[in-house]
């Protein structure tokens, strides 16, 4: 019995090894250490950074001219920051990405200010309307880039593939509400409905002005804390 337990245990370590090698490889094949300054550790035992991770695999995946940025701390007029989890830069415009890893079953209606997510055993939680929080970022990302056409940007509210959306009420056009499994055929639909704004040169052109909002200092990642929960303490 106990050769038995022995071996099913080494059994697991083999298998548990083979899974951290493996997508240790495939993470080093992507651009995401790189943009989000994150390391292989600290985005595979982190559910936000693994969730971000996977879904800039999927953008990775996009065809056609294209450049991703990951977790940018806009300023805002008050002297605060705002965290976009991705930006994807196309002809087509921005695709504005807040990234949500919950379980549960998700409950909400984009005109109400608080969606609930709720478990087997009855409990629910209360959280800020995702739609509304990236309307946030989008505001502070268009005058960042001083950008007044709305038309150019979509948002994007991709959750978990662990949780049921059992009730979404969305009715602006340009806001999507989808599981990580299904950000792709999103994205495509979107693509394939939507005419070319933005030339190659307009791609890279906002590319740089974005990219010194990524990589923040403790300080800044700090401040931003603090404030988003003075906001929650509020809900």
């Amino acid at each position: 019995m106990v050769a038995l337990i022995g071996m099913l245990f080494v059994m697991y370590i083999l298998v548990f090894g083979i899974i951290i090698f493996m997508n240790y490889l495939d993470f080093n094949d992507s651009n995401y250490q790189r943009s989000s300054n994150h390391t292989f550790w600290q985005t595979f035992f982190d559910k936000g950074n693994m969730g971000e991770y996977n879904i800039y695999r999927t953008l990775e995946k996009i065809k056609g001219t294209k450049l991703i940025l990951t977790n940018l701390y806009i300023p805002k007029e008050d002297g605060s920051t705002t965290e976009i989890d991705l930006v994807m830069i196309t002809k087509y415009g921005f695709f504005v990405i807040e990234s949500k890893n919950y379980s549960g079953w998700i409950f909400g209606d984009e005109k109400h200010r608080n969606w609930t997510q709720t478990f087997p055993n009855k409990k629910k939680f209360k959280f800020f309307n995702p739609i509304w929080q990236n309307k946030g970022h989008i505001k502070a990302l268009q005058e960042a880039l001083d950008i007044t056409d709305e038309s150019l940007m979509q948002s994007f509210i991709i959750f978990s593939n662990n949780c049921e959306l059992k009730k979404i009420t969305v009715t602006s056009s340009n806001v999507s509400v989808g599981k990580r499994n299904q950000l792709k055929a999103l994205l495509k639909r979107e693509l394939q409905n939507t005419s070319p704004k933005l030339t190659t040169e307009d791609i890279k052109y906002y590319f740089q002005i974005l990219k010194p909002f990524m990589h923040a200092d403790d300080e800044t990642k700090q401040l931003h804390i603090e404030t988003i929960k003075g906001k929650l303490s509020k809900l």
